[in-house]
């Protein structure tokens, strides 16, 4: 193909209405206001959870994760990547001695079994949105012998 004819070629898919691209994909909206989540406890005191889409326990999901104000994680990892942002609070995390700072509107990523520390500073509980491609679980890191 020359490179005028692909050009062309995308120029006229560009071009297709969109309704006739979406062909086959039926179309379907989300919606979950806040007062309709369902907290439920973390397995940590005063760490909740909120599942918006599948099961956090079973595979990919999406949900909401809460650290309450002064809450500290201790450094850990998650088997799956997950994709984050920060929806309410100061959320600090420690990712190789460096600390990284939060607030709400902010986005960050751990792939890779990605080891870090969590705490959520100030008065205001901290709110996360997950993106977990995977069951979610935390590991926590043992600790070193001071010997």
């Amino acid at each position: 193909m020359t490179k005028l004819s692909s050009v062309a070629v995308l120029a006229a898919s560009l071009a297709l209405p969109p309704a006739l691209l979406a062909q086959g994909v039926p179309a379907k909206a989300v919606f979950t206001p806040a007062a309709d989540l369902k907290w439920i406890g973390a397995g940590v005191p005063g760490v909740e959870t909120a599942a918006v889409k599948g099961d956090m326990a079973k595979g990919a999901s999406h949900f909401y994760l809460k650290y309450p104000a002064g809450f500290a994680a201790p450094v850990h990892h998650h088997s799956q990547d997950h994709y984050v942002t920060t929806v309410a609070g100061n959320l600090v995390l420690i990712v190789d001695g460096k600390e990284q700072r939060l607030p709400p509107g902010s986005y960050f990523a751990f792939t890779g079994k990605a080891r870090h520390a969590a705490r959520c500073e100030g008065a205001q509980d901290c709110v996360m949105f997950i993106d977990a491609r995977g069951r979610w679980d935390v590991v926590v890191a043992k600790p070193t012998s001071g010997k």
